[in-house]
C-alpha cells in the first residue's frame, strides 16, 4: 500500500502481525502500577473498543501485557510501518489543505528526530503527549484525510471523538487535553486515568501539533541567557569565558547548549540519560561531550583560560557537578535547571547518588521509596546551588517547577517571608516584564512546503518587516527589537531547524500580524509554498501558570485561568485553523492551563482577514490581563495599541497611593 492508501485506511482491515520495538529506541520510562484489579479489565476494555470483536481475544491479552511492562497501554502492534517526519503538505491526502498542514504537524512531533519517546507518541518532557496510543494516530489521520472545510474533527485527549458539522470559519481541529475535573488533578490522578486510556498529559506543543524540536524554546532561552549576563555582568564586559551551569538535554531542554552558544558563554549542561545527551551532540545542539567527572573539570577550566564559547554536555548528574565545582571552586556565573520535575516521581527528575538503569526500575518496583529519594537529591541540589550563590552566582527557576518541588521536599530555598522562593523565575525577573508586558512572545512558522529555499526567503521577509517597523518604534521596546532583528539575521546560519522548514521569533501583535501579512502575500504571488504560523503556549496570552508564565501578575490572579480560556475561545472564532487548552505543561498537572493555536496561510484574502483578526486578540487578550495586574509594560503597551487600533477598548486601573492603605488594617 502506498503512504496515502495507509493513512485513509485507518484502523487496518486486517489486523497488522506483531513488530518489536527497537533497541535503540529512547523509551519512555516504565510509569506506576496503579490500578485497582477491576480498573485493569476497564483500561482493556477501554482499549479494545477501538477493534472489531473478532481481534479481541488476541489483542486482550497483548495490551494487558502492555500494561504490566509498562503501566500503559501504547498499542505497539499498531504503529504504521511507514516512516514518521513531515512531508510537504502535497503529499498527504486530503479534502482540504487546512487538514493536510494539520497531518504534516502531527508527524512532525512524532518524528523520531523531534520526538524524546516516539514509540509511546511522546513529543518532550517525559510525558508530553500527541496520542495515547497508536489506533488513536491511525483514526486521527484518516478522520483528516476525508475531511471537508466544513466539518470540525474534535479531540479529547488524544481521542478522536468524530467529525461534526461545521462551517469554512470554524477551526478544522478542536483539542483539549487533561481537562479533569479541578480536584482530581493531583500527579497519581493523572497516572490513573492515562493509565485507563480517558485523559493524557499534552505538554503545550505536543499535543497541540505545533512543537518545532528544540528550535522552539532555543529562541526565549537565548533572551534569558543573554539577560541573566546583562543582569550579572559590567555594562560592556564580554560573557565569553563565562559559565552558564543547568541539567536536561531532552526535549525542550535540549536547547540549552544551543542557546548558550548564540548568547556566547561557556554551557555545562548535566543530562542522565546518554541517549539523549548522543542525540543533541549528533544533531550539533551541543559542541562536547563528556562522560567522565574529571574530563570535565578539565574542560571547563580550559574554556575559561581561553575564554572559549562552547557548550558541554556531561552526561551524569547535575547535583554532582553543582557539588563538584564548590570544591574546585569554579564560578558559576549563571545557573538553572531544566529537567521535567512537573513529573517528579516519574522519570522527570533522577536522583543523585543512583545510577540512571537503577532510577528507572526504582520507578516502577519501588514507587515510594523513589520518591525518597529524589527529594533527598532535591534538598542536596538546592543546598548546593545555594553554596555558590553565597559566592555571587545569578540562580533563576527555569519554570521546571524546580522551586516547588524542592520547597516540597524541605530544602532550603525558601525567602525569609516564609511565602516566596529564594530565587526568582525566570518570567519574574527576566521574559516577564521585559517581553510578555510588551506583548512580545515566541512566535513560529513552518513552511508547508518542506523545502528549505522557502524557510530562507520567510526569514529575509520577517527580517525586513522588523527592521521596518524599528524605525519608528518607542524606545520602551528598542532592546526587544534589536534583539530579534540579530535573532532572524542569525538564524540559519545557528542551524537551528530539526524536523520540518520551521522558525521561531519573538514578535510583538505589530510585528506578527505584518510578518503574517507579508507572507500570505509572498505566498499568492507564488515565491513561496503554504505556511502554518502557531507560537509556544509559553507567551503573552495563551498561559495561566502562577508559577511560571504569570508569576509576574501581583494583584492576587495568578492562580486564575480566565485569561487562558478566553485565548483559546477567543482564537476559535477569529479565524485560528484549529485551536487547543491543556490541563497540564513545563510544571505540571493541576498547576497551569494552557491554550495555542494554528493557522494556515494560503495566500487568499479570506487568510489576510483571519490573520489580522486573530493575532491582534491573541496577544492583547494576554496584555489587558497584565496592565490590569498593573504591570507597568503591559499598561504602556496597551495603552499604544489602543492608538493603533480604534475599536480596542480595554478597562485600564486607577493607580492606588501606598500610604492611604497605611493603617486601614
Amino acid at each position: 500500500m502506498t503512504f496515502q492508501e495507509q493513512i485513509l485506511q485507518g484502523i487496518p482491515a486486517e489486523l497488522p502481525a506483531r513488530r518489536e520495538i527497537p533497541k535503540d529506541a529512547n523509551r519512555a520510562p516504565k510509569r506506576k502500577d496503579i490500578l485497582s484489579v477491576e480498573e485493569k479489565q476497564l483500561a482493556i476494555r477501554n482499549a479494545l473498543r477501538y477493534f472489531p470483536k473478532e481481534w479481541h481475544k488476541e489483542l486482550a491479552a497483548e495490551f494487558a501485557q502492555e500494561l504490566k511492562d509498562y503501566g500503559r497501554i501504547y498499542m505497539y502492534r499498531l504503529k504504521p510501518e511507514y516512516k514518521m517526519y513531515a512531508r510537504p503538505i502535497e503529499e498527504y491526502p486530503a479534502k482540504c489543505q487546512q487538514a493536510a498542514a494539520i497531518m504534516m504537524m502531527i508527524q512532525n512531533n512524532l518524528d523520531p528526530a523531534v520526538a524524546q519517546h516516539p514509540e509511546e507518541l511522546i513529543t518532550y518532557g517525559g510525558n508530553g503527549a500527541v496520542f495515547q496510543n497508536w489506533a488513536q494516530y491511525l483514526l486521527t489521520m484518516q478522520y483528516l484525510a476525508t475531511m471537508t472545510d466544513e466539518q470540525t474533527l474534535n479531540m479529547y485527549s488524544g481521542h478522536p471523538m468524530g467529525l461534526f458539522p461545521s462551517s469554512k470559519e470554524a477551526p478544522r481541529v478542536v483539542v483539549t487535553n487533561g481537562m479533569v475535573i479541578p480536584n482530581y488533578s493531583s500527579p497519581d490522578h493523572w497516572e490513573k486515568f492515562n493509565a485507563l486510556g480517558v485523559s493524557q498529559y499534552g505538554q503545550m506543543t505536543a499535543g497541540s501539533y505545533m512543537y518545532i524540536g528544540p528550535q522552539g524554546i532555543v529562541h526565549g532561552t537565548t533572551i534569558t541567557v543573554m539577560n541573566a549576563f546583562r543582569k550579572m555582568l559590567k555594562k560592556g564586559e564580554s560573557s565569553k569565558g563565562k559559565i552558564f551551569l543547568t541539567a536536561g538535554l531532552g526535549g525542550m531542554s535540549g536547547a540549552q547548549p544551543k542557546a548558550g552558544d548564540i548568547a556566547g558563554c561557556i554551557t555545562v549542561c548535566a543530562e542522565v540519560n546518554p541517549k539523549a545527551a548522543t542525540k543533541r551532540y549528533e544533531q550539533g545542539w551541543v559542541d562536547v561531550l563528556v562522560d567522565s567527572m574529571d574530563n570535565l573539570i578539565a574542560r571547563v577550566k580550559q574554556a575559561q583560560a581561553n575564554e572559549e564559547v562552547v557548550s558541554i554536555a556531561y552526561i551524569g548528574n547535575v547535583v554532582d557537578v553543582w557539588e563538584r565545582f564548590d570544591k574546585e571552586n569554579i564560578f558559576v556565573h549563571i545557573g538553572s535547571d531544566q529537567t521535567s520535575l512537573h513529573i517528579p516521581w516519574t522519570g522527570g527528575y533522577y536522583p543523585a547518588g543512583i545510577t540512571y538503569e537503577e532510577s528507572n526500575r526504582m520507578i516502577r518496583e519501588e514507587p515510594e521509596q523513589f520518591k525518597v529519594k529524589v527529594q533527598e537529591s532535591l534538598r542536596r541540589h538546592a543546598a548546593a546551588i545555594n553554596r555558590h550563590t553565597a559566592k555571587g552566582t545569578y540562580f533563576f527557576d527555569y519554570g521546571n517547577a524546580f522551586l516547588l518541588e524542592a520547597s516540597r521536599a524541605g530544602a532550603d530555598i525558601m525567602a525569609p517571608n516564609g511565602i516566596d522562593f529564594r530565587y526568582p523565575s525566570y518570567v519574574q525577573d527576566i521574559v516577564g516584564p521585559m517581553c510578555f508586558d510588551y506583548g512580545f512572545g515566541p512566535f513560529r512558522w513552518v513552511c508547508a512546503s518542506g523545502k528549505p529555499e522557502d524557510l530562507d526567503q520567510t526569514d529575509e521577509i520577517a527580517m525586513r518587516v522588523l527592521q521596518e517597523i524599528m524605525e519608528n518604534s518607542p524606545e520602551e521596546i528598542q532592546l526587544q527589537m534589536q534583539d530579534n532583528i540579530t535573532w532572524i539575521k542569525n538564524a540559519k546560519k545557528n542551524k537551528l531547524v530539526v524536523g520540518s522548514q520551521a522558525r521561531i521569533l519573538y514578535a510583538d501583535a505589530e510585528g506578527r500580524s505584518k510578518i503574517a501579512e507579508a507572507f500570505n502575500k509572498a505566498i499568492g504571488e507564488g515565491k513561496i509554498g503554504p505556511v502554518v504560523l502557531g507560537r509556544d503556549h509559553h507567551d503573552v496570552s495563551g498561559t495561566d501558570s502562577p508559577f511560571r508564565e504569570t508569576s509576574n501578575i501581583y494583584d492576587g490572579s495568578k492562580f486564575t485561568a480566565d485569561m487562558a480560556i478566553q485565548n483559546v475561545i477567543g482564537d476559535s472564532f477569529r479565524g485560528a485553523t484549529w485551536v487547543s487548552i491543556h490541563n497540564g505543561g513545563g510544571v505540571g498537572w493541576g498547576e497551569v492551563i494552557n491554550g495555542g493555536f494554528g493557522m494556515f496561510l494560503d495566500g487568499t484574502q479570506e487568510a489576510d482577514v483571519r490573520l489580522k483578526r486573530m493575532l491582534l486578540y491573541d496577544v492583547n487578550n494576554g496584555i489587558a490581563r497584565r496592565s490590569w495586574a498593573r504591570n507597568d509594560g503591559a499598561l504602556f503597551a496597551i495603552k499604544r495599541e489602543m492608538e493603533r487600533t480604534p475599536s480596542l477598548k480595554i478597562t485600564l486601573p486607577n493607580m492606588v497611593e501606598d500610604d492611604l492603605l497605611k493603617g486601614l488594617f
